[in-house]
């Protein structure tokens, strides 16, 4: 049986539908429905597709993460986003309504008939309601079959689902979702754009809801406390999480300004210092000199790697900070490197 609220609700939508002309049509589903449905002034969405940065999942989120700013944006509402870490669910909090849309996995609302879900968004994502609120699904029913017919959608379906994959991918126009951000923050480092895309798929796969198990979170993999540093409050948000990042690779390589070094060297140690923390890559370089090998070149400081790993190095004056295993720094650059060049093959400057 319809309620009597659903029944007012769908009154109106019909009355407003025949009341305007057809190219004005979709405007109204798309924007009275939406802010109508959802009554407060900020709707509070989470996206709960897993945290796993070496699946679809992972730019899926995003993908609906812009959808979610679009829909709110059209609704003319604030809007809170959170996503969902392993073992989190949030359908509870949508069931109590402390939250109005979660984003999941068709399979999991096959398996709770007290939700609600809309037609399929991204790669294989529902949004789902309380099954008390037929007005909102059908609200973002109608604002998604609007929203697909547009350019905007078009495009960001493109820049999230053309299956560019680093390795092996034939030249493209774009290597990321998000290509406008990196180039953009990359001229305030100096670099190539397509390193620091480099370093951002290094580090989360280009995934907004990457975690790692000491608090990065994440494109960047920034810890909160970095960003609290810097001023960023939604580690969540791309372009926030990029802009702590970047200011955070910009400080370590200001480090580097007065010394003999070029700009290849700059950016190594940087990044070095982004992985490892600027106190170990310090001490290697201190030992480095210490044994007479260049201090500002990346191939020689690595050579006394295997000596920072000796209980020996606890007696070493120039070392600060003690034992370093220096392993996954290692690999660290070297994964970078290998992706800025299949970046540079890929999509060519």
């Amino acid at each position: 049986m319809v309620s009597k609220r659903t029944r007012r609700y769908l009154i109106a939508t019909v009355l407003a539908f025949v009341a305007v002309t057809a190219s004005d049509r979709a405007h109204v589903i798309e924007s009275s429905e939406s802010k109508e449905s959802f009554g407060s002034e900020e709707i509070r969405c989470a996206i709960v597709l897993g945290n796993d940065m070496y699946s679809s999942n992972g730019l899926n989120t995003g993908f609906n993460y812009e959808l979610l700013n679009q829909f709110a944006k059209t609704a003319r509402k604030d809007l809170s986003i959170v996503t969902a870490r392993s073992g989190e669910n949030y359908l509870d909090s949508l069931r109590e309504g402390k939250v109005d849309i979660a984003v999941i996995l068709p399979s999991e609302a096959e398996k709770d008939d007290g939700l609600t879900v809309s037609i399929k968004t991204g790669d294989n994502s529902v949004w789902a309601v309380r099954k008390e609120s037929p007005e909102k699904v059908m609200a973002i029913n109608s604002w998604i079959r609007y929203y697909e017919k547009t350019p905007e959608y078009s495009s960001t379906r493109e820049r999230f689902f053309n299956a560019y994959n680093p390795h092996g991918k034939p030249a493209s126009s774009h290597i990321s979702p998000y290509d406008s951000l990196i180039k953009k923050y990359a001229s305030v480092l100096g670099w190539d754009w397509r390193m620091l895309a480099a370093v951002i798929y290094q580090e989360s796969r280009f995934s907004i809801n990457s975690y790692s198990g000491r608090g990065a979170a994440g494109l960047m993999q920034v810890m909160p406390s970095t960003a609290e540093y810097y001023g960023v409050e939604d580690l969540t948000d791309p372009e926030e999480n990029i802009k702590a990042g970047t200011m955070h690779l910009d400080r370590l390589q200001k480090m580097f300004r007065g010394e003999d070094m070029d700009a290849t060297e700059k950016v190594l140690f940087t990044l070095a210092s982004y992985n490892a923390g600027e106190g170990r890559i310090a001490d290697c370089r201190s030992l480095a000199q210490a044994r007479g090998l260049d201090r500002n070149r990346w191939e020689e400081v690595i050579q006394v790697i295997p000596e920072m790993r000796l209980d020996s190095i606890l007696k070493e004056e120039c070392v600060k900070l003690g034992k370093f295993q220096g392993h996954e720094t290692i690999n660290y650059i070297n994964s970078i490197l290998e992706i800025y060049r299949t970046f540079c093959t890929i999509c060519p400057a």
